[in-house]
């Protein structure tokens, strides 16, 4: 407890070794350097707010309070808080710059221009007094001295370089003089470089209209500048290499067009000289031509009235044929047509009626015997009588009356209205034949 009282928050830069990270989530390591090394430990609720990964070597900075770790009676640092130091953290600014801008698409080759052959103007955006500027002159001047060079003076290094070459780039673009663009700066270390590694950089590549050629450094060096830009190059000299085509070369290819010129302007001329001899050939004399003319004309002539008569009777058995076919579309023949099946419907119509109506006969007829057959007036016509009481109710059992009851008998004509004088309920079969008749 002593030690922590004594001591407030100290800073400490070191190697990181030893790395442990148990279960727990908490992180035990040392920090050394040349002369010593100290323990440490760094425990969840702190190690959450570190945003990277910690390795092997890798070079940081701890600010840490000073403890004691009393099961062991050892000396051991409490890191609070924990970053890269130098390069370190330079390089994870560039990985997380690189990653970020990778998924925009500022790298995909679709949006890569490709650089001009033959550019009469090139525009250089560097420091004015850097050894970059000097190689690239010295290849130009050297490789086709009919270039014209745009220096965009900048600074390559230190707080405001950033945003000086963006500016650079901007008002290449906007005077729009140049028709290639090299941004660079001689080699260094990442510090150095660092410029050319900031987003700003990045996305004023990105925007330009002319094509880029990124040239910094050496060519182990790679900047975030050399994936936007459309081209890049080793170094400085290679830039120039690129952008420039050698005037011995350029030389050549004119003697080589020169020689192509003039087999083709040979070629040409003979391809004339053929025609016009050609033509000379087929060339007849205008009185020759007259003859042949006067020829074909007596020989239309004698062709001609039998070409005639041959036209003519063509067009007359045309004229026949048409006339056969409106002939026959005559509308009286249709008519005729037309009125001699309405005669042979109505025929039909007039048969399938008479037959349906006969056949409509015989069923009533058959229906009426049948009907005769069960009516009460067939039974009555043959001597029956329905006898009813004065209700109307139809007497079917004598021992429902009594003598002095009135009773009305219905023959087939008339009825008789009878009173009951004598009652005999004799169950056998009432007897048919003339005694029925008569009672």
């Amino acid at each position: 407890m002593l030690l922590e009282s004594q001591f407030g928050s100290i800073w400490i830069e070191g190697e990181l070794s030893n790395l442990a990270r148990p279960r727990s989530g908490h992180w035990y390591f040392s920090l050394k350097d040349n002369a010593a090394q100290a323990r440490c430990a760094m425990f969840r609720s702190r190690n959450a707010l570190v945003g990277f990964a910690p390795g092997e070597g890798m070079h940081v900075l701890a600010r840490a309070r000073v403890g004691m770790y009393e099961p062991r009676g050892e000396f051991q640092l409490v890191v609070e808080h924990l970053e890269l130091a130098g390069e370190g953290m330079l390089r994870l600014k560039f990985e997380q710059l690189k990653r970020r801008l990778a998924a925009e698409g500022l790298f995909d080759e679709i949006h890569k221009a490709e650089l001009p052959v033959w550019p009469a103007r090139i525009g250089v955006v560097t420091s004015p007094s850097g050894a970059a500027i000097r190689d690239i002159l010295t290849v130009l001047k050297r490789r086709n001295p009919a270039i014209d060079v745009v220096i965009y003076p900048v600074s390559v290094q230190g707080a405001t370089a950033a945003p000086e070459i963006a500016a650079a780039i901007a008002t290449a673009n906007a005077r729009a003089e140049c028709d290639v663009l090299i941004v660079g700066r001689g080699g260094g270390s990442l510090e150095d470089l660092w410029a050319f590694n900031e987003e700003i950089v990045a996305r004023a590549l990105f925007a330009s209209d002319i094509p880029t050629v990124s040239a910094v450094g050496h060519e182990i060096d790679f900047t975030i500048a050399d994936l936007v830009a459309d081209v890049r190059a080793p170094t400085p000299s290679a830039s120039a290499e690129l952008c420039s085509t050698d005037a011995t070369e350029i030389l050549r290819l004119l003697k080589h067009l020169e020689q192509r010129l003039a087999i083709s302007f040979a070629t040409t001329l003979n391809d004339y000289r053929r025609e016009l001899r050609h033509l000379r050939a087929r060339l007849q004399h205008p009185g020759r031509r007259l003859e042949q003319y006067h020829q074909r004309i007596d020989e239309l002539m004698q062709r001609l009235p039998a070409a005639a008569g041959t036209g003519i009777a063509l067009r007359r058995s045309r004229v026949a044929t048409l006339d056969a076919r409106i002939r026959a579309y005559n509308p009286r023949h249709r008519v005729a047509s037309l009125n001699n099946r309405v005669a042979s419907a109505e025929q039909r119509l007039h048969t399938a009626m008479h037959r349906q109506l006969q056949a409509r006969r015989a069923a009533f007829d058959e229906t009426s015997r049948a009907l005769a057959a069960v009516s009460p007036k067939a039974t009555l016509a043959r001597g029956y009588a329905i006898v009813t009481d004065a209700a109307g109710r139809i007497a079917r059992d004598a021992a429902n009356y009594t003598p002095g009851d009135r009773v009305t008998a219905s023959l087939a004509r008339g009825r008789l209205a009878l009173d009951v004088t004598a009652i005999e309920t004799d169950t056998e079969p009432f007897p048919t034949g003339d005694r029925n008749e008569r009672d």
